[in-house]
């Protein structure tokens, strides 16, 4: 029913122009998507969507220009990492008492388990930098940049799962559909770039390949959002975007050429039907036309000094890898990319965390940390908001057997860390607080809607207003069934 009123609405619209002039609609929907040199421009869909109050295509000034997410899918285990309480040692195979579970939902791989050992966490924890920031010998890197970042450790979820929790955080909703957060500033904030998505998407597969969740692309779909929103998904190898180089016998000029000939005649439809859609496809192939020439200069790091090796490691010369993702990312972030979105897998560690941890910190540590310290040193971090963590945590108590120097965590949505760094955020804080045993929160909890909120924030949205019509609903990245905060207390 929603593309029935909407085609209706743009059939008035039609014959409302047709009436001066047969063409005009056509080339008003264009100038939409398109400026005269038929490249992309900056999307001011706050104001095109109804959303009251914007400000240069923001309804306040942000702090932020643009999201780098550092997404660690899986659920990284935050008592091995950040969350730390010197109970731990004393609690160490004791059973987790009734009252700190409160009967919490528990996942198929627990539930049917008659005891609920306490696994202490077998890292070594020291304060660093002026924060006095809590990290766990995995993250030695990240000692580096423990002034800089603000570390959330009450960040909770109602899910348990991976794909509804994934699907959660990135969308709002744990019911596939709903466009993720990248999708949604496309749609609100648009690009500062002409030649690059607004919203791309880096996968890199860990070293710890063991319990591997799957990566959808809803993840980074635009749901109900027009499809010009969605994530552009880059590989690394010779091929960065799929079906982007031109075919064998077709050159630069028959490229041209062909779309020429196809836009004009996706003109003729626009101008019959009037489908945003068709106005989209138009955009997508003057994009990708002109992503034949950026994503080789993007993606050649050839030229970078030796220098950024050293601080990124020599994984970075490594197509593919969450290094190389990285120093991609940056690259993305210095050419006008609003969202660069980063998936890292294999943190799902049911069984064998210390050895499976260890390879997933060593993938991830040094090239994150190089990331708040490269952007710094360009004058980037004011400007750039970067996010790292994952769909929820590690339950404290062990998944299956038990000993002093090998244990396993289930899923925990009740309470995980995240940290955040950059455009809008309090540098050097640590925010929230948990019990004893990591198990619940007991300061300043942050739902993942919260935090979503939070971003939005830091680049200029008030989440409640940035909406779209869908299903006879104000939809919102946010959600619309909760009371939702911006945290002010991460920001600057």
């Amino acid at each position: 029913m929603e593309l029935l009123r909407n085609y209706a609405q743009l059939m008035t619209r039609r014959q409302l122009f047709s009436r001066s002039a047969s063409t005009m609609l056509g080339a008003a929907a264009l100038s939409t998507v398109m400026n005269s040199s038929g490249s992309a421009k900056p999307q001011a869909a706050l104001a095109a969507a109804g959303n009251d109050g914007v400000l240069n295509g923001t309804h306040f000034p942000a702090k932020a220009k643009r999201v780098i997410y550092l997404f660690q899918n899986g659920g990284p285990s935050q008592m091995d990492l950040f969350d730390y309480h010197p109970s731990y040692p004393k609690l160490h195979k004791t059973e987790l008492p009734a009252e700190i579970r409160m009967g919490q939902r528990l996942t198929g791989m627990t539930s049917g388990q008659k005891n609920f050992p306490v696994a202490a966490p077998i890292f070594k924890f020291a304060q660093h930098g002026k924060s006095g920031a809590w990290f766990s010998d995995l993250l030695p890197h990240h000692t580096k940049i423990a002034d800089d970042i603000a570390i959330i450790k009450s960040v909770h979820t109602e899910a348990v799962n991976h794909d509804p929790a994934c699907t959660y955080i990135q969308t709002g909703q744990q019911l596939p559909g709903r466009p993720a957060i990248g999708a949604w500033l496309s749609y609100g904030i648009g690009t500062d770039s002409e030649n690059l998505p607004a919203y791309v998407v880096l996968i890199s597969i860990g070293t710890s390949k063991a319990n591997m969740q799957p990566l959808y692309s809803r993840m980074w779909g635009s749901g109900f959002l027009p499809s010009v929103h969605q994530g552009v998904r880059f590989r690394g190898g010779k091929d960065p975007v799929l079906y982007l180089s031109n075919p064998d016998g077709v050159d630069g000029e028959d490229r041209r050429n062909m779309l020429d000939a196809t836009a004009a005649m996706n003109q003729i439809a626009a101008d019959a039907f009037g489908d945003p859609e068709i106005n989209t496809r138009i955009a997508q192939y003057e994009m990708a036309y002109r992503m034949q020439t950026s994503v080789p200069e993007l993606m050649d790091v050839s030229k970078e000094p030796a220098s950024t090796f050293e601080l990124y490691g020599e994984d970075a010369k490594k197509p593919g890898t969450f290094a190389a993702n990285c120093l991609l990312a940056r690259r993305m972030a210095e050419r006008g990319v609003r969202c660069i979105q980063l998936f890292h897998r294999g943190w799902d560690q049911h069984g064998d965390l210390p050895r499976d941890l260890r390879a997933q910190c060593k993938d991830v540590d040094q090239s994150s940390a190089a990331l708040i310290l490269d952007l710094k040193n360009r004058g980037m971090l004011d400007d750039t908001l970067v996010v790292w963590g994952g769909e929820f945590g590690r339950t404290i108590y062990s998944q299956g057997a038990i000993s002093e120097t090998n244990y396993g965590r289930d899923h925990h949505g009740r309470c995980f860390t995240m940290w955040m760094a950059g455009g809008g955020i309090k540098p050097g804080i640590t925010y929230g607080q948990t019990d004893d045993y990591s198990y619940n929160i007991t300061e300043n909890p942050v739902h993942i809607h919260d935090l979503n909120a939070t971003i939005l924030h830091c680049l200029g949205v008030q989440h409640d207003r940035l909406t779209y019509k869908f299903q006879g609903l104000d939809q919102r990245l946010t959600g619309v069934d909760r009371k939702v905060n911006v945290v002010k207390g991460v920001l600057a």
